[in-house]
């Protein structure tokens, strides 16, 4: 991938969203490919900016490696501290499509838990409220079509916790198609031979929010990876 390769869904002043794959960490330490580093040079090369040239860019979310979807990245300052403020505020709308393994019951509802990321590790666990390190997690799903692989659930998520949906659908015993993380049993999409480029049944499917600079309503969806495909989601 390279920054010709961006999939971007929206862009207007400040604000660019792009259609993360699935492989790719959202921000890394130097010398690790992220993908930042390629929204980084699709600046430069607009701009006509040299490879070496220092672009600001504020993330004000992030996605996991293994999961796609809508992610949106700030290109200065001022719009990077609004748009932080409205995640901090809860008033963007996050919507994500997971498939997960067996039946969820009921076909609707409302997780909350606590959860803990681990220290030093990229993992959560589910904890008592009691903990000291306990941060609350909320999400609201429904099931919109089950076969018998697993069930296709749409998540509206509350909280922004680390890997939040996917540990409280583990959790429940539903873990997400191909997140071996998790104790995923079903694999999902293309299996490289690194694990870590392999990608899990969840997408960032709708981000919704105001522009940071104008005050309009942005609402957009980001398109299905090809991994999805074996599926046969019911999208029409």
């Amino acid at each position: 991938m390279n920054g010709e390769d961006l999939e971007i869904l929206y862009e207007n002043g400040p604000c660019l969203i792009v259609n993360k794959p699935a492989g790719l960490l959202t921000q890394a330490p130097r010398g690790i490919d992220s993908l930042e580093i390629h929204v980084k040079n699709y600046y430069r090369r607009r701009e006509e900016k040299p490879v070496d040239a220092n672009i600001y860019l504020g993330l004000a979310h992030r996605i996991d490696r293994p999961v796609t979807g809508a992610i949106v990245f700030a290109r200065h300052v001022r719009a990077a501290r609004k748009l932080c403020s409205q995640f901090a505020d809860r008033t963007v709308s996050k919507t994500y499509w997971a498939f997960v393994e067996g039946i969820v019951t009921p076909e609707e509802g409302t997780w909350t838990d606590y959860l803990h990321k681990r220290h030093g590790m990229a993992q959560a666990e589910v904890v008592d409220a009691e903990h000291p390190a306990a941060k609350e997690a909320i999400l609201r799903y429904r099931v919109r079509w089950q076969t018998e692989t697993g069930c296709w659930l749409e998540i509206e998520l509350l909280t922004g916790r680390t890997h939040q949906i996917r540990i409280q659908a583990a959790s429940r015993g539903h873990p997400v198609l191909g997140d071996s993380q998790y104790g995923g049993q079903i694999p999902f999409g293309t299996q490289h031979e690194e694990l870590r480029d392999r990608a899990i049944a969840l997408h960032a499917r709708q981000l919704g929010f105001r522009h940071p600079m104008t005050g309009e309503a942005v609402d957009v969806v980001a398109p299905l990876s090809l991994d999805w495909e074996p599926l046969e989601l019911p999208l029409d």
